[in-house]
């Protein structure tokens, strides 16, 4: 007997096209990646309780047009295992890491980062790691020394690292040199034209005898 009581306020409007959004254009995706399988694997781990099971992904992100991205991930199901290898094959070129090792110092705490393989992680202090998280760090080893209980010094030399990662010039931030002929290679039709050879006589001078 509750039917017709239990129904919300919203209840016996309208529930089609809301304001004519349903003859808006078709969604068109902007990138044409496609991406391919290219094995499935399972790896086994040891642990207390026994053998632990998963299941690897490698699957291949391309468009044909100069761009390819590889993504491999471990899940315990096959399906989950191929939905995060897309998710990371997806970030074609994005930087996860310094380029080099960089240190930065701020009165007596010395931090220093450290590149590492993708899919590493950020190992660092809370501090530092904040920092590298804000930055769009992903995967980075933090070194420190001094007295880091100092908040302040301790934030200051992580951020001094960091800056310093821009101080280096990389092939992507090199400016095209423009190579410039020499005067002569330049001008060598004109000085042909015009360039006249001037022939200059020698005079020997007497010999002078000596007794």
């Amino acid at each position: 007997h509750c039917r017709g009581h239990c129904r919300g306020p919203g209840w016996g409007r309208s529930h089609g096209a809301r304001g004519g959004k349903a003859k808006d254009k078709e969604w068109m995706p902007v990138s044409k990646l496609g991406c391919l399988v290219l094995k499935i694997m399972p790896v086994q781990k040891q642990t207390g309780a026994g053998q632990r099971t998963r299941f690897k992904a490698f699957v291949a992100i391309a468009d044909y047009n100069g761009h390819v991205g590889l993504g491999v991930k471990c899940s315990k199901e096959v399906a989950t295992a191929i939905h995060r290898a897309i998710i990371l094959g997806n970030k074609i070129g994005k930087p996860y890491t310094i380029r080099c090792k960089v240190t930065g110092c701020c009165g007596s705490v010395l931090a220093r980062l450290i590149r590492v393989p993708r899919g590493t992680g950020i190992v660092s202090a809370p501090v530092p790691k904040k920092l590298l998280m804000m930055a769009g760090i992903d995967d980075c080893y933090t070194s420190a020394r001094g007295y880091t209980a100092t908040l302040s010094n301790f934030a200051k030399a992580t951020f001094d690292a960091i800056s310093k990662t821009y101080s280096y010039l990389t092939p992507d931030l090199w400016k095209t040199a423009v190579f410039t002929k020499c005067p002569y290679q330049e001008f060598t039709d004109h000085l042909a034209k015009t360039h006249t050879r001037v022939s200059v006589q020698r005079t020997q001078a007497p010999a002078v005898a000596t007794t």
